[in-house]
């Protein structure tokens, strides 16, 4: 017989953070090492990300070559390194529960930052880079928003952020838009009618912009509304939103988490019950809907409510297309696509949705490259990670500058700035939805 777990699937734990002893450090500590001696006799995650090289080579430096030897502020910056992927959980680890060796990495780093922000708090870039929601709502600011996007593209005052506050020289920082999608769409007029629902869905849908998709990147939601229409589907915005929260959890800011969660949750509870589906164009904030928060807030019904209402455009949309009810009247091919598949999306477990779309459409063919980005949220962003970022996204940048494709594209915005940070000609790349409009004939 197999042994115990061994052929059941994985199983997430909620994430127990409001016991006494998830904050205790001996205690965390204590799980840190025993899980950390676990990944040393396997190893099998040793090109994920930078968590798991610096612990190896850590032990590999000693004498003895074995955890024990290794110095406990090692266990601090293996934390600092992992930037909550979740891939080791979801793709590369034998022993996650219901294994009895219970292994969740990425939980096991979240309760480590989670205890070093509470006792040591964050220094001013990492509060204001895990702020997109408030940083937005200032550089959106007409001659702020221009200021602010100038410059970012001068050498002298880049080189003055890496100096000052840490922000690298030489990584992608977004641009900002005074013309935000609000406030584009408040000039549109949406259908009126309700779309004949796909199986499981309501047939009519409503945007949550992100704070990516809002102020720094507003044709992501103006692109997906009119793919949305085009296919019959009325669509609107939410009427006010606070960021999902993502940012927050990489910092480890539980507490702030529960503040947006408490803004955002009945509202689009609210909404479900209204017969809305929702769906959001940036995957992270879809995974925190999906996953992050139904882990940490396992009780609340109106946050499993969300979670099983809540899609990823092109999932939604693949899900009409199942019940034959998708427009296939495409105009334009796209021809060899290149397709960076983020982590926060693979890790939603909903398949290859985008790639599957896209190839509908005729004479289109897409190459799908399931390798991180090295962006990760802020983590790319900051001087003492950049350089190891760009290392671990080489392999994607390689494979997209030797393809001769016609286009590229990330479903995650940042993580496609990032490839084209190292592309060798720096060409710009487009998004999923912008590709999706143009073989419609929506836009050029």
């Amino acid at each position: 017989m197999p042994a115990e777990g061994g052929l059941k699937a994985p199983n997430r734990h909620p994430l127990d953070w409001q016991s006494p002893d998830f904050w205790n450090q001996e205690s965390l500590l204590t799980e840190m090492e025993r899980v950390f001696d676990i990944c040393h006799g396997c190893r099998r995650c040793f090109n994920l990300c930078n968590s798991f090289p610096t612990l190896f080579d850590a032990i590999d430096g000693t004498d003895s070559g074995e955890l024990a030897s290794v110095d406990k502020k090692v266990y601090w910056e293996v934390t600092d390194h992992c930037y909550l992927c979740d891939l080791c959980f979801m793709t590369k680890c034998p022993y996650v529960p219901p294994h009895p060796w219970n292994v969740d990495f990425p939980h096991l780093m979240l309760r480590a930052k989670a205890l070093k922000f509470k006792s040591k708090g964050a220094g001013f870039r990492d509060k204001l880079l895990s702020s997109p929601e408030k940083l937005g709502k200032f550089a959106g600011i007409p001659i702020v928003a221009q200021s602010v996007n100038a410059l970012n593209r001068n050498r002298s005052v880049r080189k003055l952020l890496d100096k000052t506050f840490g922000i690298d020289a030489d990584a992608v920082v977004p641009e900002f838009h005074s013309d935000t999608a609000r406030k584009q769409l408040k000039r549109h007029t949406p259908l009126a009618s309700v779309a004949e629902p796909a199986e499981g869905t309501h047939g009519k849908v409503v945007v949550f912009l992100t704070c990516y998709g809002n102020r720094n990147q507003p044709e992501l939601v103006t692109d997906l509304v009119a793919v949305l229409e085009h296919n019959g589907i009325p669509t609107r915005l939410t009427t006010q939103e606070r960021c999902c929260g993502m940012p927050k959890l990489e910092l480890g800011d539980l507490d702030a988490i529960r503040e947006n969660k408490q803004e955002n949750i009945p509202m689009l509870a609210q909404l479900v019950d209204e017969g809305w589906d929702i769906v959001a164009p940036i995957p992270s904030c879809v995974l925190m809907f999906k996953q992050e928060l139904p882990l940490m807030f396992p009780g609340d019904a109106q946050v499993s409510k969300v979670r099983d209402n809540i899609y990823d455009p092109f999932e939604y949309l693949m899900l009409r297309h199942r019940a034959g009810k998708l427009k296939t009247d495409f105009k334009k091919s796209l021809g060899k696509v290149s397709y960076h598949v983020p982590c926060h999306q693979r890790v939603q477990n909903i398949g290859l949705k985008t790639k599957q779309l896209l190839e509908l459409v005729p004479g289109t063919r897409v190459e799908a490259i399931e390798r991180c980005s090295g962006h990760n949220g802020t983590y790319a962003v900051k001087r003492e990670f950049h350089k190891v970022s760009m290392k671990i996204g080489r392999p994607v940048m390689e494979r997209v500058a030797a393809s001769g494709c016609d286009h590229y594209f990330s479903d995650c915005p940042m993580a496609a700035e990032q490839i084209q940070n190292g592309l060798p000609d720096r060409r710009e790349p487009e998004s999923p939805l912008q590709l999706l409009c143009m073989a419609y004939g929506l836009s050029d």
